[in-house]
């Protein structure tokens, strides 16, 4: 019972129960979208419709309550609205505070950002309220410092929690951030050593950003971390949630034209202009002009006419393999490190001779000056040594991937190193510079000294199609450059010593543990061999193997390494004959079947999910292709 504006009882329980059943049916929009707007302006200042209103929400029986609680939230124009609106619901009412605190922040990710703000200014704008925002912004930081739910949720929903955590702190006051202060740093060590140790750039910058918010709540005066990453939209829009001002707060200042423009400027450009002023500091004007003056006496050197001395490069392997591992010389050293590549392809006899020694020199290869660019010219020196003399080079690459004293970088540069290498060589290589533009434009060109029967052949020919016209023809098609696939013979060199030894962990070294990162570059690589590997000899034997690879890995729990597997699996389908999977492979692709299945259902990652419904796809293509075949 409550009383109305004319001073006569009366009961709502009725209205909330009818409220409450037509949002449960699915027709909050019709009915929220009227009476919203119509119970904000007669609550703004009149305390009794304030009253009518709250009892109007808390008369909703508990079964209708999370439907009527969640569109006041998605339609309450800011949080000091849905202050008037709901009043002290979340604390009086169990169901209610469950679905606030629980039920949309870590059970639900799909919410906008202004809900999550709406949700989180309403908890922060009363004392009785405040409590369950330190709870939830703990209970926030207990899901986003667990290491299994950093594994297990999909990037979405950590990035929705981690938005969560920003909206809190910045409704955080000193006293608050005092009494927990040390809660907030073990979180905040927790959570970003397994955000680092993700697979995915996306989590280990949300890690950092967190990381950093936090960082510079609790230690105000102290130094505060910081992370090196890519500031794009995302980051800058995370970064937003923790100063900018909440809606609901008046700030004294300048007119509304300059605030607005305040509020539009970036957290970082705030903290350069900040920073670059006292950079410039304001001298006394006569020790300026003394300066000048002594500086007056001193007369500059004419160096026009200098020229930058260039150190030749070396033309000869041996002497690349000299100033690789012996020399001081800077300078040639760093001429030999640009010409390296240049060098193996003009001398690919000189090169075979000493290909493993020149690869192991290259390989551990450290930059001794700043050179522009240094990652790029060793990764294509290395690959130049690859192609030159596949075999032996090969062999040298993938044992070392398994061997000792090697940094994860390292075994990372040789699994690009061999992708490279093989996507070089099962391409075909264009023999001439002008072939293509002769196929567009034909002339001819009478070769001096040339009488065979082809070459005069082909004058014949381009003269006929020079003085030809056609008529209602389609587009003239180039031909496309072909050549015997290199990568045939060499295939297997390249993937089977890679796939051998993955379960075998090193003192330094363990793919099935901690190194899981270098798996997944793993996986990968073995994909894109797999699929450079099509219509080669060993591509069955390479497909039968990979399957039973990715069959041994399928439970992994980083998403990263399980969208390798599916990848795997991919391209075994696309480059191993249909006829040959269904004769030697049988029983793996059914196995993997089952997977794919289980996959497209159970996993929380979208694009594994995706990957598995795409294999299906593929798998029923090719049962379809094969019935339809002989007819």
């Amino acid at each position: 019972v409550c009383f109305t504006p004319g001073g006569l009882d009366c009961s709502i329980s009725f209205v909330s129960h009818v409220l409450g059943k037509v949002c449960v049916h699915g027709r909050q929009k019709e009915i929220l979208s009227v009476l919203v707007p119509r119970l904000t302006d007669l609550t703004k200042s009149d305390c009794i419709w304030q009253r009518i209103c709250w009892r109007l929400v808390e008369c909703v029986p508990d079964r209708w309550m999370e439907a009527v609680v969640l569109g006041f939230v998605q339609r309450a124009p800011g949080a000091d609205v849905l202050s008037r609106l709901l009043g002290n619901l979340v604390v009086k009412n169990k169901k209610a505070q469950f679905v606030a605190t629980q039920k949309m922040l870590l059970l639900q990710y799909g919410h906008t950002t202004a809900v999550l703000q709406n949700l989180l200014g309403y908890l922060a704008l009363d004392s009785l309220r405040r409590a369950l925002l330190i709870k939830v912004l703990k209970e926030l930081l207990e899901t986003w410092g667990s290491s299994s739910a950093v594994k297990h949720s999909p990037p979405e929903q950590q990035q929705y929690i981690s938005k969560a955590i920003l909206i809190c702190l910045s409704h955080l006051k000193e006293p608050e951030i005092e009494s927990c202060r040390q809660e907030l740093l073990t979180s905040m060590m927790e959570g970003v050593k397994c955000h680092l140790d993700s697979n995915l750039p996306q989590i280990r910058r949300l890690g950092m950003i967190v990381a950093e918010s936090i960082s510079s709540k609790i230690n105000t005066d102290g130094p505060v971390l910081k992370f090196q990453y890519e500031e794009d939209d995302e980051a800058r829009e995370l970064k937003s949630l923790l100063v900018q001002t909440p809606p609901f707060c008046v700030v004294p200042g300048p007119p509304d034209d300059e605030n607005d423009k305040a509020d539009a400027a970036l957290p970082g450009e705030l903290e350069s202009n900040k920073k670059s002023h006292p950079a410039a500091p304001v001298k006394p004007e006569e020790e300026s002009d003394a300066e000048l003056d002594s500086d007056d006496d001193l007369i500059p050197y004419d160096m026009s006419e200098d020229k930058e001395l260039k150190t030749k490069a070396p033309v000869y392997i041996r002497d690349c393999i000299e100033v690789l591992t012996g020399s001081e010389d800077v300078g040639k050293w760093e001429a030999t490190v640009k010409a390296l590549e240049s060098v193996v392809r003009k001398n690919p006899a000189a090169t075979r001779e000493v290909s493993v020694e020149l690869a192991k020199i290259v390989l551990h290869l450290e930059e001794k000056t700043c050179i522009e660019g240094f990652v790029e010219l060793r990764q294509r020196a290395q690959v130049a040594i690859l192609t030159t003399d596949p075999i032996p080079v090969a062999k040298y690459l993938t044992s070392q991937f398994y061997s000792l004293n090697y940094s994860l970088r390292q075994r990372v540069d040789i699994l690009d190193v061999l992708v490279l290498a093989a996507q070089e060589l099962s391409y075909p290589k264009s023999h001439g510079k002008t072939k293509h533009s002769d196929a567009q434009k034909p002339r001819i060109q009478l070769l001096p000294g040339s009488d065979s029967s082809k070459d005069w052949r082909r004058i014949v020919d381009e003269r006929i199609k020079s003085k030809t016209r056609r008529f209602a023809t389609g587009r003239s098609q180039v031909e496309c450059a072909s050549g015997p696939n290199e990568f045939n013979s060499v295939a297997g060199h390249f993937f089977f010593p890679l796939i051998q030894h993955f379960d075998r962990p090193l003192t330094t070294f363990d793919l099935l543990g901690e190194d899981h990162f270098v798996l997944g570059r793993l996986v990968h690589a073995l994909a894109i061999l797999m699929y450079l590997a099509v219509n080669t000899v060993a591509v069955t034997a390479m497909g039968k193997a990979l399957l039973e690879f990715v069959w041994a890995l399928r439970f992994h729990t980083d998403s990263y390494v399980r969208q390798g597997l599916l990848s795997c699996i991919s391209s075994v389908l696309l480059s191993v004959p249909a006829e040959r999977l269904l004769e030697d492979v049988t029983e793996e692709l059914l196995e993997a079947q089952s997977w794919l299945g289980d996959v497209v259902e159970k996993d929380p990652d979208g694009d594994c999910r995706r990957l598995a419904l795409q294999n299906l796809l593929l798998m029923e293509n090719l049962q379809k292709k094969l019935k339809t075949g002989p007819s």
